[in-house]
């Protein structure tokens, strides 16, 4: 069982707030990015991040352990995302490289400066994929899931999920190719 597993039984089971505050402090930042994936809007995807967690907070649905917490967790968020785009389709998602202009004052040195661009670029390359190939990359190589757990957060099988996987990381290297990515400073 993991820390999130057993913080969310504290919480839930005992009526501890610690419990969900630290859920909160641990998953909430790669769960908004998470979301950002899928609405393509980072305002968007803290509100639905604020959501998943007043959903624990306010319904407590049961975590069985059939996958990990995070996986339970992303799911539930998900969720939700898919269910906000159903009801907002009118809306139009604000492009994550406007957004990604957020650069720190510790980052001055040329090193780190470059890193950041090569992470913009890449973001945007990311945005320009189709977003079943975004929500891929974004699980296995941003939040460390497993193959068998982002196919249980796409609701996908593990084998179509590879697949995509697959195809995902072919696209992403042929549009950064495109746009003049250079693999060698990397």
């Amino acid at each position: 069982m993991d820390n999130g597993a057993s913080s969310y039984r504290r919480f839930r089971d005992n009526g501890d707030d610690s419990g969900l505050d630290e859920i909160i402090m641990d998953y909430s930042d790669g769960l908004m990015l998470y979301l950002t994936s899928i609405v393509g809007n980072i305002w968007t995807a803290e509100e639905l991040t604020e959501d998943t967690f007043v959903l624990l907070g306010t319904k407590k649905p049961k975590y069985k352990g059939n996958s990990s917490f995070k996986t339970w967790l992303y799911t539930i968020g998900r969720n939700l995302a898919l269910k906000h785009l159903k009801k907002a389709a009118k809306y139009s998602a604000v492009p994550i490289e406007e957004i990604s202009e957020l650069s720190s004052d510790e980052e001055a040195v040329e090193d780190a400066y470059i890193k950041k661009e090569q992470q913009i670029m890449v973001h945007r390359a990311m945005r320009k994929l189709n977003p079943e190939y975004q929500q891929i990359l974004w699980l296995t190589y941003f939040e460390g899931l497993t193959s068998k757990e982002a196919a249980i957060v796409m609701k996908k099988s593990v084998r179509s999920v590879e697949s995509i996987l697959y195809r995902a990381k072919k696209s992403l290297r042929s549009q950064l190719e495109m746009e003049g990515f250079d693999y060698e400073k990397t």
